[in-house]
């Protein structure tokens, strides 16, 4: 009896753990902090503080871990209406409420902790605004309309700017720069989700996609415009002496198979061509990522 009760207990701590770590969209928040470390690796001009930038990288986690978190618990009446989010722990009751609550606290305030140790107050405030934009202003603007995909790419930016903070101290045009990058790459990825997952959207109430909420033409070549002005600007780091000439050939040849996607999207509207397009976003801004860093080793 005893050993049965050990293994149940085992089994039930096992299933929670589980799922708090789903609660912390571990990809999404991988992603973030791969992105922070970015930032942090392209200012150090090949001399990491690796003892900094790894707690940058944790502090990053929990932070995107906090906000993602403190999103689900807004949403989770939504969720439940949802094929894509129905699974999750809160509309599952995997998780109650007041735990998500408490959980998300404590990742924000480890995560606060740890950049305050490790960086400097402005890498502290801006990642305060960064949580304080995506859950509390991004999340109910979801339901008024495609204005918060412009709010929603401003905390989806920052996570670079946010590493070169921390590595500098301040913002500088170099900064701004690899912000601006991921801050355009922000619409096409958002609305190609949006387009693949119209239908579960429409039953939340969601309205992220632009021209009128509508899967068409003038959605597609706003996607396509968004994806055009990546090709410039993935040449501006090379302009401006922050990497070379190697990592301006990949951007570019990265951007123009990205552009080139969407003329499909333009031709078709299928759910298809968006997926695509969606794929091609997650794929786009880590392999240039990836090539700004090694032109600098």
């Amino acid at each position: 009896m005893v050993s049965g009760q050990a293994y149940s207990g085992s089994v039930y701590l096992s299933a929670k753990a589980k799922a708090y770590y789903e609660l912390l969209k571990p990809r999404l928040s991988f992603l973030v902090a791969f992105s922070c470390a970015f930032g942090f690796g392209l200012a150090s001009q090949g001399h990491i503080n690796w003892v900094n930038l790894t707690m940058l990288t944790l502090g990053a986690f929990l932070l995107s871990g906090a906000s993602v978190c403190i999103n689900q618990i807004i949403e989770r009446d939504l969720d439940k209406l949802m094929v894509r989010t129905m699974n999750r722990p809160l509309p599952t009751g995997r998780v109650s409420v007041q735990e998500a609550v408490w959980f998300s606290v404590a990742c924000l305030i480890m995560s606060f902790v740890i950049l305050a140790v490790y960086t400097n107050p402005l890498t502290v405030a801006l990642s305060f605004v960064s949580m304080v934009l995506y859950s509390f202003c991004y999340t109910p603007l979801k339901r008024v309309g495609p204005v918060a995909v412009f709010v929603g790419a401003i905390p989806g930016a920052l996570p670079p700017l946010l590493g070169w903070i921390a590595a500098t101290g301040s913002i500088s045009h170099e900064a701004m720069i690899i912000f601006g990058i991921q801050f355009i790459w922000q619409f096409p990825h958002f609305w190609a989700i949006a387009w693949v997952a119209d239908d579960d959207y429409k039953k939340a109430g969601f309205k992220l996609l632009p021209s009128g909420g509508g899967k068409d033409l003038n959605t597609a070549i706003q996607i396509m415009i968004y994806t055009m002005f990546l090709i410039p600007l993935g040449l501006l780091p090379a302009k401006f002496g922050i990497t070379g000439l190697n990592s301006a050939i990949v951007a570019t040849v990265c951007g123009v198979i990205f552009f080139a996607m969407t003329f499909s999207l333009m031709k078709t509207g299928n759910r298809k061509a968006a997926l695509r397009i969606m794929f091609g976003s997650f794929l786009y801004l880590p392999i240039v990522q990836i090539a700004y860093l090694l032109d600098k080793i």
